[in-house]
């Protein structure tokens, strides 16, 4: 253990790289995410049109970003993530609203850049952070690391999902303007922009956590000998060693698998919540309370990691998305809100256990292209089921038409109603098939060591 540093907390890269990860992620935009698109002349199609193109662009810079943090340090990658993010939110906080045409545009470099900056970030922190951990000792402390973290995330999550809804409300804002004396009348187009003022603030803060960084000796070394040519070597290799290293396979099979679920069901989370008769008025509490369970479940799921086995981790973490998935078909009214949690507590569960063997697996000379390797499976993962939900949608819509005084949207609610047990079937064949192949793996690798 590096001298000075009684915890992990000690060490100034780590809490530099809490400090990071709230403030890029606890945007305040978020809870009005797609109105604001809207309230700026977008239409639902253009809406759609970014999101996909946001979505590619994660998807094709994720693993390249991984490799060249390993090659040019990730120090200097999260720096390129930070000052992207100020020019991602910059352009459309400051942005006129003259011309159609120009909007789209604007967005359409936002979704790229914001793209961009998610995908530079991705593993780059965590492999700087983990770097900087086990430079110091204490590798065994990553758990304490991902339980803090997860509760200062949730926290800031919260504060950006109550604030930034607040801001965004004219009359609220107005209410707010005539206690402190200011006076004048607030429009929609003007406070529509307060949360990406707000935005803009936390991203020049994740630029400074960047800047406080320091790249740890083994990451620099790493890098110090490599060139840019050498990328796709990087790629492959740690391709190559994902394949092999079966443990940290199977980590994030099972990870594709639940978080890929999982996040679309948050996805329809708000489609869920008004079919159990929550108003849509408390959709911002609903997405708080969610977040608190990011307080809360880090330290059980630290404990189950470094007292118990992977597959005890698993069998926590997979119980309780089946339960949830599954209870939620009943859509009981107000009662839905218990499953719904203990599903979306499943993945504060998935998101903590894959991280925490996945980085106690790898290497530092890869550790940051393998991490991308992993956020590129929970990509694909999503998109996947996002698509083949869709058909699945559109199947159960083929031939049939609005009822008596049922409208369009009374249609879209039991067609939703009708499919969400999709999820917990898709699951659970998912998982029977990974348990069964895992299981039949290391029986015959048990037999085979067996004879030699």
């Amino acid at each position: 253990m590096a001298a000075g540093f009684k915890t992990p907390f000690d060490i100034p890269d780590i809490r530099w790289f809490i400090a990071f990860r709230v403030f890029f992620n606890s945007r305040f935009y978020y809870p009005v995410f797609t109105i604001l698109f809207l309230d700026f002349g977008l239409t639902v199609a253009q809406f759609s049109v970014l999101n996909a193109v946001w979505a590619a662009t994660i998807v094709l810079a994720e693993v390249p970003s991984g490799a060249v943090a390993d090659i040019i340090g990730r120090k200097r990658l999260l720096n390129f993530a930070a000052g992207v993010m100020i020019v991602e939110i910059g352009i459309i906080s400051f942005m006129p609203r003259i011309d159609p045409l120009l909007i789209f545009s604007v967005f359409l470099v936002n979704r790229v850049l914001s793209g961009l900056a998610e995908a530079a970030a991705s593993g780059a922190d965590e492999a700087l952070a983990y770097d900087s951990l086990q430079q110091a000792g204490m590798a065994d402390q990553w758990g304490r690391v991902l339980e803090v973290l997860m509760r200062y995330q949730a926290i800031g999550f919260v504060i950006a999902m109550t604030t930034g809804a607040a801001v965004y409300d004219p009359h609220l804002m107005g209410r707010v303007a005539d206690l402190m004396g200011l006076g004048g009348v607030l429009t929609q187009e003007v406070t529509m922009r307060f949360p990406l003022y707000l935005t803009f603030v936390l991203a020049l803060l994740a630029f400074v956590s960047t800047l406080k960084m320091t790249e740890p000796e083994q990451g620099e070394a790493a890098s110090s000998d490599r060139s840019v040519k050498q990328t796709l070597v990087v790629t492959l290799n740690a391709g190559v060693w994902i394949v092999k290293t079966r443990f940290v396979l199977w980590v994030m099979l099972f990870g594709m698998l639940l978080d890929g679920t999982i996040r679309m069901v948050i996805t329809l989370s708000s489609q869920y919540y008004r079919m159990i008769a929550i108003p849509e008025s408390i959709f911002g509490i609903m997405g708080s309370v969610v977040a608190l369970l990011g307080v809360v479940v880090p330290k059980f799921a630290r404990q189950i990691a470094e007292n118990r086995s992977p597959r005890a981790a698993l069998a926590v973490t997979a119980g309780l998305a089946v339960t949830g998935l599954v209870a939620m078909n009943g859509f009981w009214p107000w009662v839905g809100i218990v499953p719904a949690l203990v599903t979306f507590a499943a993945m504060n569960f998935t998101g903590f256990f894959v991280s925490f063997y996945v980085n106690r697996e790898t290497d530092s000379l890869q550790r940051a292209t393998v991490l991308s390797f992993k956020g590129l499976c929970y990509n694909i993962s999503y998109g996947f089921l996002g698509v083949a939900y869709a058909l699945v949608l559109k199947r159960a819509k083929t031939g049939l038409e609005p009822v008596g005084k049922m409208s369009s949207e009374m249609l879209e609610n039991q067609v939703f109603v009708d499919t969400f047990f999709w999820f917990p079937l898709f699951f659970t064949a998912g998982f029977l098939v990974l348990a069964a192949v895992c299981a039949i793996h290391y029986t015959r690798r048990g037999r085979s060591s067996h004879r030699h």
